[in-house]
């Protein structure tokens, strides 16, 4: 039994152990799978691999002898078409692989290539290690492509980053190690290579930035120009001698890396300055070409929009030049006429860009000035500095009327403010004007107001409507309100800015290149499209506003051309308390003056300075408004002979006349004097409902009458009044030759003493506060002592008891027994006894010129000295020139 157990049990175990043996083949079956998969898959890979290689390099250009040796230049157009430069290979030094000195050679090879000579025209190796390179010293440390690939690509090849190319790029790059040896190669790409200034070369850089040959360059200035080809116009030591200091140390630290210098050349060569080795501005290459600053914006823009090089890539390039214009700004800047332009030294620079306003096309561009270097600094496109108060427009007022919805009338207190941190905050001159309209704090270029607006609107708000405008903000800060930037801006964004304004609101990037034409005949635009920035009311307002800066006592007045419609804004910058002490300045000088300004046609912003802020402009003569001559000789030119319309008033904006002084504005009333109306803008729907009341009318006095008491000798005048304002009303009497003459009382009525033989004409109106009423007039004569009262309804009495000459104003009708007639000074046949043959004649015609006809009661009864007839009151009647009582508007 117990075999026959053990058997069991053996034959239980073995049949076990067939089972697991049968369930272990299967991951190795799966195996087996997924690797006949992964090898299929290769397979196909490599084929689609070969098949997109091959698709690729189809179209690869074929190896020209002739593009190995010379770029094909392009040719740049102005706006009519017409040739002004031809940009390329126009600056070359060639050199032999021969007459290349080792220490170049060592260190193009340590930046670009050290493999040179080991690979086939790829290289595995130098892609990986680029990859560690860039990783140890930071992106450009060292490139990917070897030099061979380099020359190909320069050669036959776009700057496009795409698939295709690359592999383009390294099929060539096999193709040309078959075809040339490694020292026609290297020859190649020394010779070829771009080395800014419109050049090409080391040879080239050597002369143009050393003024040395190839063979003469120290190991500090090797390396440094064999560090430019990688950004050239970045590494420029003449306008950028700290970048290309930096590039160089990375060259250096290679070539130690690689083993071509020791530790002690390196260090040694670190210590040298980039600046004090390049040649000085008088030692560098004159600059002859009239289109050089303009030209200078064309390169800069195909290079920052395309990835076309126009010194290669043989483009004909149509511009938006102006041609006659870039040669008035040349001249204007470089005159030594200071008829012209009193510019007070030679160092003094300036920045000139002119637009088209509706398109921001470039019309012309000045760079600077006595600049005798080629590509020299472009004051006009390359420089940083702060606004001033150009910027109010664009960050303050702007943005107010934008978004707030507020009229040109809105008032703002010029006052002392604080900062929202809490630091303190006034007026340069320490001086403050009180309540004033925004148009007026603009027009007087006023601190306080156009930080409070910011502050009303919102930092984030301005900002956005700035950056929509081409004014690249990357941070705001209250203080920015009157240009107080911590990175500046440039003459060319500034006239972007404004160009917007004068577009109804539209913004359009400014721009020098309209369309490129490649050499197989495509033509590709690349103008910008316009865009909305702003609404165009904002747009009319803020134009119908910087008018204002132009009129006196705007800012600005210097800058107005006669008969032009302008609008602008003048600019200018302080020093800090610390700068003036430090650099012994004074408090008068300021750093920057700007002023930009459009009309219908054209855009112009102008900034005016030394290179460095250390040089001030000093306030003597007119220095500090150059900008604005400038603008003035420039825009007087370009308009000359051309019709300029006005701005014109959109349907969103509303004419409104408003109340001077009111706060919040009010709109003017009937009665509201002239003198304190304004005329002001409102954005349609939002201008002010309330009407003042301020000069509004009272009601006149009614029935004013002079009645005069014998007995006492007294006058006695009396009126009549309704008030139906209850306010506190009082009346304000003038009595003609009473002594005194001028009255003000509550009372309705007045009593004076009276003399014999005198005439009083009386005047009175109603007044409460700043309201007044229409004034009332009567008269009343006194008879002589023991004489004939005389009466009557003019302006004055003739009697006829002396001479008979009457002097009156009207034509009132005599109550004698005749009316005189006769047009001379009729006189009695007696003087002393009232008996005259006229009666009572006046001084004049009759026709209401001050020479009232016999406006007397002359008695022809001769003898009748003695009789008088009882006082008369007038009655207030409408006003008439040839009457003795009426009324009229109070002035």
């Amino acid at each position: 039994m117990s075999e026959q157990y053990e058997s069991r049990e053996e034959r239980r175990k073995q049949l076990q152990s067939k089972g697991k043996n049968k369930k272990q083949k299967k991951p190795r079956g799966l195996f087996k799978k997924i690797f006949l998969s992964l090898v299929v898959l290769g397979i196909i890979g490599i084929l689609a691999g070969v098949g997109t290689v091959a698709y690729m390099v189809k179209d690869a250009p074929k190896l020209d002898p002739k593009l190995l040796k010379d770029p094909i230049p392009s040719k740049i157009l102005d706006k009519n078409g017409n040739e002004i430069s031809e940009v390329g290979a126009v600056n070359r030094e060639y050199v032999n692989y021969k007459d290349i000195p080792k220490v170049v050679e060592d260190a193009v090879l340590a930046t670009e290539d050290y493999r040179f000579y080991q690979h086939h025209g790829i290289d595995p190796i130098r892609l990986a290690g680029a990859l560690w390179a860039n990783l140890r010293h930071g992106y450009g440390a060292e490139g990917g492509s070897t030099i061979t690939q380099q020359v190909v690509k320069n050669a036959f090849l776009t700057q496009q980053k795409t698939l295709k190319r690359k592999v383009q790029e390294a099929w060539l790059a096999t193709q040309l190690e078959q075809q040339y040896t490694k020292h026609q190669i290297f020859e190649m790409y020394v010779n070829k290579v771009y080395v800014s200034e419109n050049s090409y070369g080391l040879a080239t850089a050597a002369k143009m930035y050393y003024g040395k040959t190839l063979k003469d360059l120290t190991l500090a200035e090797a390396a440094q120009l064999a560090g430019m080809p990688q950004s050239p116009n970045s590494y420029n030591p003449f306008n950028h001698p700290d970048l290309a200091e930096k590039r160089r140390n990375i060259v250096l630290s290679l070539m130690y890396q690689h083993g071509y210098i020791t530790k002690q050349q390196m260090d040694a060569a670190k210590k040298v300055s980039v600046a004090d080795t390049v040649l000085k501005g008088d030692q560098r290459k004159v600059d002859d070409k009239p289109y050089e600053a303009f030209v200078d914006a064309v390169i800069d823009e195909v290079n920052s929009t395309t990835d076309f090089d126009p010194y290669t890539d043989g483009l004909t390039i149509y511009t938006t030049l102006d041609k006659d214009a870039q040669i008035h700004v040349n001249d204007i800047l470089n005159t030594k006429d200071s008829s012209v332009i009193p510019y007070p030294d030679d160092q003094f620079q300036a920045g000139i860009v002119l637009l088209d306003t509706k398109t921001s096309e470039i019309r012309a561009i000045g760079g600077g000035r006595n600049q005798q270097v080629q590509r020299p600094f472009n004051y006009a496109i390359d420089t940083r500095r702060q606004p001033g108060s150009t910027i109010k427009p664009v960050l303050d007022y702007g943005p107010a009327i934008e978004y707030l919805n507020w009229g040109t009338y809105e008032m703002i207190d010029d006052k002392p403010i604080t900062y929202s941190s809490g630091k303190k905050f006034g007026n340069w001159d320490h001086n403050y004007k009180g309540p004033m309209s925004i148009r007026t704090a603009l027009q007087l270029s006023r601190n306080s107001p156009a930080v409070q607006a910011l502050q009303q609107v919102g930092l984030d708000k301005a900002k956005n409507f700035a950056v929509g405008l081409g004014i690249p903000l990357k941070e705001i800060y209250e203080s920015y309100a009157i240009g107080g930037f911590q990175t500046g801006v440039s003459p060319l964004q500034m006239a972007g800015a404004y160009a917007a304004f004068g577009n109804n609101g539209f913004y359009t990037k400014p721009h020098a290149v309209d369309k490129i034409k490649l050499r197989d005949g495509t033509m590709i635009n690349t103008a910008p499209e316009a865009k909305v920035a702003m609404k165009d009311s904002t747009a009319f307002m803020i134009t119908d506003m910087l008018k204002s800066v132009l009129k006196y006592p705007g800012t600005g007045t210097r800058a107005q051309v006669p008969g032009l419609p302008i609008a602008g804004k003048t600019g200018t910058t302080n020093y800090t308390d610390q700068e003036m002490e430090q650099w012994n300045i004074s408090s008068t000088s300021v750093p920057d003056a700007w002023f930009t300004g459009y009309t219908t046609n054209y855009t112009a912003s102008i900034w005016t300075g030394y290179p460095s802020r250390k040089t001030p402009i000093t306030a003597v003569g007119s220095n500090q408004r150059i900008a604005q001559l400038l603008f003035k000789n420039l825009m007087a030119y370009v308009s000359n002979d051309i019709d300029t319309p006005d701005f014109t008033m959109p349907n969103s904006v509303q004419k409104v006349r408003v109340e001077k002084g009111t706060m919040p504005a009010v709109l003017a009333g009937t009665y509201t004097p002239s003198s304190q109306i304004l005329t002001e803008y409102a954005v349609k729907g939002y201008a002010p409902k309330k009407v003042s009341v301020k000069y509004n009318k009272l009601s006149a006095p009614t029935n004013l009458a002079a009645k005069y008491d014998e007995t006492s000798g007294n006058v006695v005048v009396s009126w009549n009044y309704n008030n139906t304002t209850n306010n506190n009303v009082k009346f304000d009497i003038t009595v003609n030759n009473a002594s005194p003459s001028h009255y003000t009382q509550s009372e309705n009525s007045l009593t004076f003493k009276a003399n014999p033989g005198v005439k009083y004409s009386i005047s009175l109106f109603a007044y409460s506060g700043t309201n007044d009423s229409n004034v009332v007039y009567t008269s009343i004569e006194i008879p002589q002592a023991g004489g004939q009262t005389n009466q009557g309804t003019g302006t004055d009495t003739g009697t006829g008891t002396d001479t008979g000459t009457g002097t009156g104003t009207g034509t009132g009708t005599g109550t004698g027994t005749d009316t005189g007639t006769d047009t001379g000074n009729g006189t009695g046949t007696d003087t002393g006894t009232g008996t005259g043959t006229d009666t009572g004649t006046g001084t004049g015609t009759g026709n209401g010129n001050n020479n009232g006809n016999g406006n007397g009661n002359g008695n022809t009864n001769s003898g009748q000295t003695g009789g008088t007839n009882p006082p008369v009151s007038t009655p207030v009647t409408p006003p008439a020139t040839t009457q003795s009582t009426g009324t009229r508007e109070n002035e």
